[in-house]
Parts: structure tokens; C-alpha cells; sequence
């Protein structure tokens, strides 16, 4: 079967409207372009990601519906409270972005590739040098043991991935984050695709129109303050 979608030209062309993306497979929107700060900033800001398998081109993504976490709503489940109560985890920010994302990059229990390629490794490094792209870190006797990264625009959050060496730790990571999104009065998380772990996180599934509309109202709202904790986890 052939797939015929939008090819973006090298740092020039812009992304097509998202009601050009294709059902089937959800949300595949264009190919092609660049992995540029701007390009990123700009996809992101239009609901827009980049995912794509090592060798293929750059594919962009806009699905629906949407998988959203909203921070100001969010309370951790009866399990992950208990665990959290156990835990003996230091959780920083922004310490050690680039192990971060080299951790997430790593072949899963349950996949043996990864989508986190050099070219992805390095266009997210860069944005994290801008202030755009922050990680959460989970410390365990001194060990990176798990933690997250993501994008930051306005009142919006992006996740990218998480990991963990340890049991509890990205979910630690990601309650110690929601509670500083909530207090810096951050409207959503994306959280893209919808699976089975994000969803015992609290993430449910909206319309893209109303995701969109969302994220349009939460981007344009500043957000100057320092990316770091307020509080203990």
C-alpha cells in the first residue's frame, strides 16, 4: 500500500494543517525537514512531534485523540502513594539532562531498538543548552537509578520518555514533577500516544480539536521562572 503524505523541504517549508494527517496510521502528518530548534519549537507548539525508526526519514506526528495528563488534577493512586512513602529517592531537576535522555535511549525490557537515535540525542541536548527542554531525576545512594524528559512552552509540558533502573523511580520523578507543575500553575501535560502506563499515571484521551485548543491557550502564557523545585518531593 502506498502512503502519500506532505515531504517538508530542509529548514524552509511549514507544517501542513493538521487536518491533512492521515487515519490510518493515527496522526502521521509529513516527513522529511530538519530536527532544528526552530522546527521543534514550532511542531510542538502545533501539537506536532517527531518519531521515527533509525534509517527512516524524519516522520511528524499529530494523533487523535490526544493522551493528556492535567497536573492541577492529577492525584497518585493508593499504590503509588504507599510506594512513594517507602521510597528513598532524591529527586533534582535538571542536573544531568544528557545522561537522562542516554538512559531513555536505551533498548527496553520489551523492545530491543529504540527511537531516541544521535540525531534526536543531540537536537534535544540543544534545546535543553536553550532552557526549552528540562529532565527529572530520581537518585537512589547516589545512583541515576531513573527519571524523565520533555519540552516546556508557555503552561504546557511535553513528555518525551522516561526510565527506570529501579522500581517506582520514574513515578516518583513524575509526581515530584506534577506537584512543581501545579504550583508554577502549568495547564497540561502531553503525553501524546495513550498505553497502559501512562494511563495508571492518570492520563486520559481528548478529541485532538480540544487538545489543540488547549495547548493554543496554554503556549501563549509566560513562564520565566527558573526550572527547578520549590519543595521536597
Amino acid at each position: 500500500m502506498t502512503i502519500s503524505i506532505h515531504w517538508l523541504d530542509q529548514n524552509t517549508d511549514a507544517f501542513p494543517h493538521y487536518q491533512c494527517a492521515l487515519e490510518e496510521p493515527s496522526g502521521l502528518l509529513a516527513a522529511g525537514g530538519d530536527l532544528s530548534p526552530e522546527r521543534l519549537i514550532s511542531a510542538y507548539s502545533l501539537g506536532i512531534f517527531p518519531w521515527y525508526n533509525p534509517g527512516e526519514p524524519i516522520l511528524w506526528w499529530t494523533p487523535d485523540p490526544r493522551s493528556v495528563i492535567y497536573p492541577k488534577q492529577f492525584k497518585a493512586n493508593r499504590s503509588l502513594r504507599k510506594a512513594i512513602k517507602k521510597s528513598d529517592f532524591k529527586i533534582t531537576i535538571d542536573t544531568c539532562f544528557e545522561q537522562v535522555i542516554e538512559q531513555c535511549a536505551q533498548p527496553r525490557r520489551d523492545n530491543e531498538g529504540t527511537w531516541i537515535n544521535s540525531d534526536i540525542n543531540a537536537a534535544y541536548n540543544q534545546l535543553h543548552q536553550m532552557g526549552v527542554a528540562h529532565s527529572v531525576e530520581a537518585w537512589y545512594q547516589g545512583e541515576l537509578v531513573g527519571g524523565l524528559y520533555g519540552l516546556s512552552i508557555g503552561k504546557a509540558f511535553f513528555g518525551e520518555s522516561m526510565f527506570s533502573r529501579k522500581d517506582n523511580a520514574s513515578k516518583v520523578a513524575f509526581v515530584a514533577l506534577c506537584e512543581q507543575l501545579t504550583r508554577w500553575d502549568f495547564d497540561l501535560i502531553d503525553c501524546q500516544v495513550h498505553n497502559p502506563y501512562l494511563e495508571s499515571l492518570g492520563a486520559v484521551e481528548i478529541p485532538r480539536i480540544k487538545f489543540l485548543s488547549q495547548l493554543k491557550q496554554a503556549i501563549i502564557k509566560d513562564h520565566h521562572r527558573e526550572w527547578r523545585f520549590d519543595g521536597p518531593k
